[in-house]
């Protein structure tokens, strides 16, 4: 040690006593570290020592580098609040799309359903239609067929009246016949006697 050395060990110890408190209430802070510095440069210049102007100068460009740091920081920080942000609203508005996507596809699904129900009502009341004109033309057919069968019936009975009735008159005949011829022999055997 020096003579030189302890004044430079006085001054910083003195620096360091009144930072300490500031550093407790504000953290460490590029000014405050620019004020250091420049304490010990005037110290450096007062004191005629040159170590104390180096460290003042290299503590100097530290804080003026912790500063351009801090800014980077602060900077980077904004960029990644700003980022964040976006990144936010994009996935809003992705989440937005994907939740009008899925209501479309809802929608879409329900008038399939919707379409495809209303298909099936028609199929079903074609059918239900077409089972009725096969009924109504199966009843017709029926009705048709018991039509001709009760007409035949009817032919076949006026044929059985006609067959009878003439029978019924060849009888009367026969029998008017018997009876004449009858009467005729009975006149004839009257006329003989």
């Amino acid at each position: 040690m020096n003579l030189r050395s302890i004044p430079r060990a006085a001054v910083g110890g003195y620096i360091k006593a009144l930072r300490w408190p500031v550093d407790r209430v504000i953290g460490r802070n590029p000014t405050v570290d620019r004020a250091e510095a420049e304490a010990r440069d005037v110290a450096g210049s007062v004191l005629g020592d040159e170590e104390l102007k180096r460290d003042a100068a290299r503590r100097r460009t530290a804080a003026t580098e912790r500063k351009r740091a801090q800014r980077l920081r602060e900077a980077a920080e904004q960029q990644t609040r700003q980022a964040d942000e976006e990144l936010a609203e994009r996935t809003r508005a992705a989440e937005g799309r994907k939740q009008a996507a899925t209501r479309a596809a809802e929608q879409r699904e329900q008038q399939a359903e919707q379409e495809r129900q209303a298909k099936e009502r028609e199929a079903e009341e074609a059918e239900r239609k077409r089972r009725e004109t096969s009924r109504k033309v199966a009843a017709q057919q029926e009705e048709a067929r018991q039509e001709r069968e009760r007409k035949d019936r009817l032919e076949q009975l006026d044929q059985k009246a006609e067959a009878l009735a003439e029978r019924e008159e060849a009888l009367v005949a026969e029998d008017e016949a018997k009876r004449l011829k009858q009467t005729a022999a009975t006149t004839k055997a009257a006329r003989k006697s």
